[in-house]
């Protein structure tokens, strides 16, 4: 009986010890583009990000209000010299556009496209 005791005991203490690591999520590293804005263009700091949730920190250096539309949502507008961070999930993989969405920018080059993979 005593064999059964310990060896239970061992067992149930193993289980313990490894519930942490079991209950742990896997690791997905994070996705962050730099987005500088200024008139008339958008310079991103990666050409190509993995498919997912992705953070765009956009980082307006020029002198008028700027947004970034992506994957149908829209961010709000950055006013000059300041900065806003605009997350999305992007789930098609392939090459997405990107624009601003204030009047004549977008035909002034403010627009691009970017690498989901």
């Amino acid at each position: 009986m005593n064999r059964i005791t310990l060896a239970l005991g061992v067992a149930l203490a193993a289980l313990v010890a490894a519930a942490p690591i079991a209950a742990r999520p896997s690791a997905v590293a994070a996705t962050t583009v730099t987005v500088t804005m200024k008139e008339f263009k958008f310079t991103l700091s990666k050409a190509k990000v993995p498919h997912g949730k992705v953070t765009f920190k956009l980082v307006n250096k020029g002198s008028v209000a700027h947004d970034f539309k992506i994957a149908g949502k829209k961010s709000p507008l950055v006013q000059p010299k300041k900065t806003k961070l605009f997350v999305v999930t992007l789930t098609k993989k392939g090459k997405i556009a990107y624009l601003c969405t204030v009047a004549g920018h977008a035909a002034a080059g403010m627009k691009g496209k970017l690498t989901v993979t």
